[in-house]
């Protein structure tokens, strides 16, 4: 019976314990209409919620039509960053990009997708 009040409780501490290392305002964003030739930039904040300063090894994009802004600095515990990501139109139609962000708190990158439609300017 004591191994069970053991196991349940260090569980529970275990679960806790656990909280998302990072935090995102949002991983989305829609530009609605936009005009072709006219770079848009989606803006995404991000939050390190760790005990220990969060740095962005590298912001990686699915096409050359878009770059991307970010902090090279390590990010303090509790602090927030903005990142960015300008996509620069040449074909009229809808569209939806990636940027795969990857951290030194978090194994897997975190996906930011962009959407929209670009008209004529």
């Amino acid at each position: 019976m004591k191994l069970i009040a053991f196991l349940f409780t260090s569980v529970l501490f275990i679960m806790g314990d656990t909280i998302d290392t990072v935090s995102w305002n949002s991983t989305e964003y829609n530009f609605g209409e936009i005009q072709q030739n006219i770079p848009a930039t989606a803006t995404y904040e991000l939050t390190n919620n760790s005990k220990e300063s969060l740095v962005i090894e590298n912001v990686k994009v699915g096409c050359g039509c878009t770059s991307t802004g970010y902090t090279k600095e390590p990010i303090a515990p509790g602090e927030s960053t903005i990142i960015e990501a300008t996509f620069n139109a040449k074909k009229i139609g809808k569209f939806t990009k990636t940027a795969k962000v990857t951290t030194n708190l978090n194994e897997e990158p975190t996906v930011l997708r962009f959407n929209g439609e670009v008209v004529r300017s």
